[in-house]
């Protein structure tokens, strides 16, 4: 493979950029949200949202075996769905990678305003894109060590979180251990809402599949890191939420955004809840550092193909071998954040994300009905479960709002324009899309 970076990931180094792209503290932010919509009830919300998106996590990890290149779901659909379906899925990709990384900076410089309130939030965030940027420039040997050392820390302060319930829920009264699962209160309606809701913690788990030029084994290690990292998150967000939510029975509180402060001041104190506070910045910055990456090699590979000018997407620089101008226009992106409304730019990464993650589902059952015959493939495996998953996935998609509906409808027709614009009036062939196997 031309232009193919040294560093080589072994298969905890992509467990551990997939998990810190997900933030395993994540199920401690948004606990109050997940567990007030499901009435009390949010580790059934968080195992029910694994199980759905462990169905998308099986057919990125069949095609990733497959196909051992850093395209993700872009070059999946090139490969089986043809020219105009790839590229239309690449830029729905492309929506998505290019606004998570600004989200990550814009969240982690909120919650840093919120701990230190001296530094406005655009202070923040120009501090958070200039270390971060620093780190990704310096290439991936760095960021995988640092990466490394931040997931750890992030996974310490979680024990050490569910430590602390645990010796609060001893010394309080039962309520029964199955109370958290299932109550007089739940109904299936509050439960597949919540659920919904805490399906978007599991976005980034496909960005593993970028790095698959940066693996050791990638055909062995990228399909079992996805894996790895859906079933070991999906199990750490669940584990999380059963101790918090058994340490507040039911879902009532002051302030549901704010309700892992409360509840840490509850099993802790200030001291606790500060430091738990302090840890979930630590855990964001080594999110912020995955998902510049994965944005980065996204662009590299589609700059390659030539779908992105490759002059200046398809170059890699310096002894890391870095795509620094990637790296710097994501950067530069993310300056957008300063006056930037988060949960509408978030819910666009939604549009992207489960918009993809329906067309890697539909390339599965468009290898099985290629490949059928040659050879033996489980009709399960390769049609019952990416069918399934393809309902989650556009269940997803119309809870969004109409108004961002429009706006990602809106990106896919200047995706049309760009094409049309790339093809002279698609009278030439799409670019790295003309050896589309059939």
């Amino acid at each position: 493979m031309p232009d193919a970076t040294p560093a080589k990931l072994s298969l905890t180094s992509l467990t551990v950029f997939g998990l810190a792209y997900m933030c395993p503290s994540l199920a401690m932010v948004i606990f109050g949200v997940i567990s007030e919509r499901s009435d009390g009830i949010a580790p059934s919300a968080f195992l029910l949202a694994t199980g759905a998106m462990l169905l998308s996590a099986l057919s990125y990890a069949k095609l990733s075996r497959l196909f051992p290149v850093s395209g993700s779901a872009y070059y999946y659909a090139k490969r089986l769905l043809g020219p105009g379906c790839g590229f239309v899925v690449g830029w729905a990709v492309l929506l998505a990678y290019l606004f998570m990384p600004m989200v990550a900076w814009l969240l982690q410089s909120v919650f840093l305003n919120a701990q230190f309130p001296q530094v406005p939030t655009w202070g923040w965030l120009l501090i958070n894109i200039g270390l971060t940027t620093a780190v990704t420039v310096s290439g991936m040997t760095l960021t995988d060590r640092l990466n490394k050392v931040l997931t750890v820390l992030s996974v310490a302060l979680v024990l050490l979180f569910i430590g602390y319930c645990l010796r609060y829920v001893a010394g309080q009264p039962q309520v029964g251990f199955t109370h958290p699962v299932w109550n007089e209160h739940s109904t299936l309606t509050g439960l597949t809402a919540a659920a919904a809701i805490a399906a978007y913690s599991f976005l980034g788990f496909d960005a593993v599949t970028t790095l698959a030029e940066e693996a050791e084994q990638p055909k062995r290690d990228i399909p079992r890191a996805v894996l790895l990292v859906i079933s070991v998150g999906g199990l750490l967000f669940t584990a999380v939420a059963y101790l918090m939510q058994l340490s507040h029975p039911g879902g009532q509180f002051a302030d549901p955004e704010t309700a892992t402060y409360a509840l840490s001041i509850e099993v802790g104190g200030q001291f606790f809840a500060d430091f738990v506070n302090l840890g979930g910045i630590v855990a964001g910055f080594a999110s912020c550092l995955a998902v510049q990456v994965s944005a980065s090699r996204l662009l590299y590979f589609m700059g390659r193909e030539g779908v992105l000018p490759p002059r200046y997407f398809a170059k890699l620089q310096g002894r890391a071998r870095t795509p620094v101008f990637n790296l710097l226009l994501i950067a530069g992106l993310g300056l957008i954040g300063i006056g930037a409304d988060v949960s509408s730019a978030a819910s666009l990464i939604n549009f992207g994300a489960f918009l993809a993650f329906a067309a890697v589902n539909v390339c599965v059952i468009a290898y099985y009905r290629r490949e059928r015959r040659k050879q033996r493939l489980s009709g399960v495996g390769f049609v019952v479960f990416p069918l399934l998953a393809i309902g989650v996935n556009l269940y997803l998609l119309s809870l969004l709002s109409t108004v961002v509906i429009l706006a990602g409808v809106a990106w896919l027709v200047c995706g049309g324009l760009y094409l049309m614009w790339l093809t002279a009036g698609f009278s030439k062939p799409t670019p790295g899309l003309m050896e589309v196997e059939t």
